[in-house]
């Protein structure tokens, strides 16, 4: 059950990562001067709504997870966001997918599979 909900932390985080990129290619590109200026855009922009839920959620969850597993067991597990965000940039916003990223992909898995057998 702690797994099922480290999971699902973790991909609530990863949603809302990617809920950010939607809402920013939608925005546009915005710099730290630009964000004033744009702010309107994002603030009406649902994708950034989404994304604020999503780690609302996330954070609520892993506070329950924190409260019943080692962090030194749960924390490695975030990882997995970087496995699933790679996927699915490369799928639906049409991002490359190197050799090298794919390499570290299956390094993550590895070892994240390691870290839930201890």
């Amino acid at each position: 059950m702690n797994i099922l909900l480290i999971l699902i932390s973790v991909l609530l985080n990863c949603a809302a990562q990617l809920c950010i990129r939607k809402g920013m290619l939608i925005v546009g590109e915005v710099g730290m001067s630009g964000m004033v200026q744009n702010l309107g855009a994002m603030i009406s922009n649902l994708w950034l709504w989404g994304a604020m839920v999503c780690y609302a959620v996330s954070i609520l969850m892993w506070m329950a997870v924190l409260s019943k597993v080692e962090v030194s067991f749960a924390y490695p597990f975030l990882s997995i966001g970087y496995v699933v965000a790679a996927l699915v940039g490369y799928y639906f916003f049409d991002e490359s997918l190197t050799f090298t990223r794919i390499a570290g992909i299956m390094v993550i898995c590895v070892g994240v599979y390691l870290i839930s057998r201890s």
